[in-house]
């Protein structure tokens, strides 16, 4: 019988609205090199503007934070702060009361990003004790205070898969849709949890991928606010060409709004493209467009980074049985920019087990 995985919870503190922390540089400060024990490391954010990078991109940036930045500089370029989203109205969001509305953070921007340059709420690494691995907080600063951010951290050495199982979802017939597919009345979560309680293991992890066919459909995890969900969101894609011509107007207006690192690291798909376009100040306006509209002859999944699966960790409650960690604010959402065949999307539902050191190995 392997022992318990490691797990800890951290609170972090961002510095500023755009931050990145390095997690296991915080780990080992507070708790020694307790991670150097064991061979794998699930992280987990508990935030909808602050997650991490998945261990094949962070690889691509080799671990460095001065090439994580631009690249998620670019995507705040992108998208600005204060630039008019219908999230941002606070006016027009009936969930929230007349008091709420004077502390919500207008941060359409930062889920935008968040979403736009690939970031996850759940990654798994392989452990290697030089090798940061960088909580990217998009939302870390508002009204002049720096927010508190939780994250938890499970450390491990063997995993096994349980079991897999598909599940559809109903999709609307419009080409462009966002599903909340931790929706109730769609019953995934009822679903994942009967395996969770059926195999009845306290530390692992659930991951929800499309299934191998499915195309032009993405899965994420954020909050599923209508405005931002079904306005802002459905916008870029709908006509992602709207924001990049906007945001190069804005670069040639101003050359000051340009991140000056952005220009050496943005090195993915058509965001090298957009930098490499702000950073033409010569060219006028309609050549920028030109520009742009030839290089972007094709949907909006190749400007941002949507991903194919999303994962949640399982821990004990308090009463030691198994739970899906979650924050307040994250659902699961399946994107799509072409309609389903059959008005359907096939999902692919993962269990998987974490053990500790075997015994017998000491």
């Amino acid at each position: 019988m392997g022992a318990s995985p490691l797990h800890l919870d951290l609170t972090l503190k961002p510095q500023t609205r755009f931050d990145a922390i390095d997690v296991v540089k915080m780990v080992d400060g507070q708790f020694g090199n307790v991670l150097d024990a064991h061979r794998r490391v699930l992280y987990c954010s508990h935030h909808t503007t602050a997650g991490f990078f998945d261990a094949h991109t962070a690889r691509r940036f080799r671990h460095q934070r001065d090439r994580m930045e631009p690249f998620v500089d670019s995507f705040r370029s992108l998208f600005p702060q204060n630039a008019g989203y219908r999230h941002d109205a606070m006016e027009l969001r009936s969930e929230l009361t007349e008091d709420q509305r004077k502390i919500e953070p207008p941060n359409g921007d930062a889920h935008l990003a968040f979403i736009g340059a690939g970031l996850k709420n759940c990654v798994t690494y392989d452990h290697n004790p030089s090798d940061p691995v960088y909580f990217m907080e998009l939302d870390g600063e508002h009204q002049g205070r720096f927010r508190s951010r939780m994250a938890t951290l499970l450390a491990y050495d063997r995993e096994t898969c349980i079991t897999s199982q598909n599940f559809t979802v109903p999709v609307a017939h419009h080409t462009i849709a966002s599903i909340n597919i931790a929706d109730p009345r769609l019953g995934l979560f009822q679903q994942i949890e009967e395996l969770i309680a059926h195999h009845g293991f306290p530390y692992g992890r659930i991951d929800i991928a499309l299934a191998d066919g499915e195309q032009e459909s993405a899965v994420t995890v954020n909050e599923f606010e209508t405005l931002l969900m079904r306005h802002d969101l459905e916008e870029i894609l709908r006509d992602p060409l709207r924001f990049v011509v906007r945001q190069g107007r804005r670069a040639l207006a101003d050359p000051r709004t340009v991140p000056a690192k952005s220009r050496g690291y943005a090195k993915y798909d058509v965001v090298q493209i957009i930098n490499l376009m702000m950073d033409a100040l010569g060219l006028s306006e309609s050549a920028v467009e030109r520009l742009v509209a030839r290089l972007m002859g094709y949907p909006a999944q190749r400007l941002l980074r949507f991903k194919r699966s999303i994962s949640f960790p399982i821990t004990p409650d308090a009463d030691g049985h198994p739970k899906i960690i979650r924050g307040q604010y994250q659902s699961p959402i399946l994107i799509q920019w072409r309609p389903a065949p059959g008005h359907q999307r096939e999902l692919t539902l993962r269990l998987t087990r974490f053990r500790g050191h075997d015994a017998a190995s000491f």
